[in-house]
């Protein structure tokens, strides 16, 4: 089972027990909406855009069901999925997990890991949109480099894209083993390396596919906008291309002429040395909070 990370801080900062609708704008497995409940949420409102995580969460939370409405959605669609409810404000407060999840991580046929060859797919909703294999017989070379710089910080990013580019030529890359291979071989190396070479590529091409820091400002803002006076925004980033978004947007909107949140969370709070231990990949999630005033 998925192991949510932060959930003790989650719950310390969202408070459910005085009450009241939450938003959990990433539902995954649902663990962070179980603790909400167990916690004294009235009900959750929780959305995923992986039917996948939608069926084991339905699962997971068979005892609550009675307080949680599940949606086939992205967190981005928080307006509309609450407009469709006739919900105008949020009482409680609004989560959201973002990035890839472990189970995503874990289902080799997903595609979002190298660590065994499969279909080459990485798309987090998988009825929607095309997969990292056909994205990757049509992008033009520079356009490939700038996207593994930008959202891997790949300093060979443009002998990456060449490779991928020149791969293609004598046929689809059409397994993670595959661009793994590619990757690796574009990549100089110099004895022991802290992780794979081929890891920061992986990272930028699933961020590019899924559009994951497409709208996130937008998303922050339009949150913000639907919570009543009092309730929090929660947002757990796992890498700094996400958290600097969400810290900096934080920032702006706390220190408008008329601010409309205060900062809960100076700087993010991070897993403690316990749960790292018991869930290495808590090590990178950082969470940032924020109020909503009158």
């Amino acid at each position: 089972m998925h192991a949510p990370v932060l959930v003790a801080e989650v719950i310390s900062q969202l408070a459910p027990a005085r009450g009241g609708l939450f938003v959990d704008c990433t539902l995954g497995a649902g663990g962070h909406t179980r603790a909400l409940l167990e916690a004294g949420a009235s009900r959750v409102l929780g959305f995923d855009r992986d039917r996948s995580a939608l069926a084991l969460a339905a699962e997971s939370l068979h005892d609550r069901l009675d307080r949680v409405d599940m949606v086939h959605a992205d967190y981005r669609s928080l307006g509309a999925v609450l407009d469709a409810r006739g919900i105008p404000l949020v009482d409680g407060g609004i989560l959201a997990d973002l990035g890839v999840s472990s189970m995503q991580l874990d289902d080799a046929a997903r595609g979002f890991s190298f660590r065994a060859d499969a279909p080459l797919d990485m798309r987090m909703d998988r009825d929607s949109g095309l997969t990292a294999a056909a994205l990757l017989q049509t992008v033009e070379e520079t356009a490939l480099a700038d996207i593994i710089y930008q959202y891997g910080e790949e300093r060979f990013s443009r002998r990456i894209a060449r490779g991928i580019v020149r791969a293609r030529e004598t046929g689809p890359i059409e397994t993670t083993g595959q661009l793994a291979a590619i990757v690796r071989r574009a990549v100089p190396t110099r004895g022991w390396q802290r992780i794979d070479p081929a890891t920061r590529t992986f990272q930028a091409l699933r961020i590019w596919v899924n559009r994951e820091l497409e709208g996130l400002e937008d998303f922050i803002r339009l949150a913000v906008s639907r919570l009543l006076a009092g309730a929090r925004l929660a947002i757990i980033a796992f890498h700094s291309l996400e958290d600097r978004i969400v810290k900096h947007t934080f920032r702006a909107l706390a220190q408008a002429d008329a601010p409309l949140i205060s900062l809960v969370t100076r700087r993010p709070l991070e897993a403690s040395d316990e749960e790292i231990a018991q869930n290495p990949r808590a090590r990178s999630a950082k969470l940032r909070v924020a109020e909503r005033l009158a």
